[in-house]
């Protein structure tokens, strides 16, 4: 079932997301070669909580950490490790959410660490416009095979890969809800976007092949040719007058400055 939101829901998930795109903000202040994935959950833990708000993402279908980091040709949701060490010309996608009077935020970002390569960073910065490119067809009278459609034709047009696996999805009191958002699709098609709907679009983009590997651990999702992925997320909300972002990368660019991608 999908669930509307009212005018207070809204804004209670507005201050969700936002403390989400703070939380990014203070990793990026942090993300450089040597620091480790797990000194960054702990980073993410320990601001969250500061927050008054826990995360999302900590015991979430067993998951043991507070951000999944994933770094290079890890997808998503990788596990948080000491043995992670950031490296130049890196990429890490840090996935991160927050439970906050009852509401669920969430965002995802990919950063550069140090100097990356020409072609990794075109990589990045297709895959987060084809994210507001799926926002721009997020308008209420539109479907979702619109949105997703605007994904996949962005990045596809442009020698990229769409992940079929993993796709967005509704969110509200819970991290998880109805209706699935592939970055895939056909316009026209899926279900009616309605005023009030908050859906998580989450393009993730590899530079190869699309197909990925699930790893051992049972979280950590990797392409298959181990060429890089991105995955940039923001969360929205169907409204009247347009899509409206709950989640804020405002913060990430004030740290990176003209770094930001």
């Amino acid at each position: 079932m999908i669930y509307l939101k009212t005018d207070e829901e809204l804004e209670l998930m507005r201050a969700a997301n936002q403390l989400v795109g703070k939380t990014l903000g203070e990793l990026a202040r942090h993300i450089a070669p040597g620091v480790s994935t797990l000194q960054l959950d702990k980073i993410a833990e320990e601001f969250i909580r500061d927050h008054r708000a826990v995360p999302a993402f900590l015991g979430y279908g067993g998951f043991p950490n507070s951000i999944c980091a994933s770094v290079n040709e890890n997808v998503v949701h990788g596990i948080p490790s000491s043995k992670i060490i950031l490296k130049d010309g890196d990429i890490i996608s840090i996935d991160c959410g927050t439970v906050l009077d009852g509401f669920v935020g969430d965002s995802a970002y990919t950063f550069c660490v140090g100097n990356v390569a020409p072609e990794v960073v075109n990589l990045l910065k297709t895959t987060k416009e084809s994210l507001y490119k799926g926002i721009h067809q997020a308008t209420e009278g539109h479907r979702i095979g619109d949105v997703s459609h605007a994904v996949q034709s962005y990045c596809e047009a442009r020698g990229y890969s769409v992940v079929r696996e993993l796709v967005g999805h509704g969110i509200g009191h819970v991290m998880h809800e109805e209706p699935e958002v592939p970055n895939y699709g056909r316009p026209g098609c899926g279900p009616l976007l309605r005023s009030g709907m908050c859906i998580c679009i989450e393009p993730m983009i590899n530079m190869g092949s699309r197909n990925v590997k699930f790893e051992s651990d049972g979280w950590t999702v990797r392409t298959k040719d181990r060429k890089c992925s991105a995955h940039f997320e923001h969360c929205i909300a169907i409204r009247p007058e347009g899509p409206q972002i709950l989640s804020s990368f405002d913060f990430i660019q004030d740290v990176l400055g003209t770094n930001f991608i």
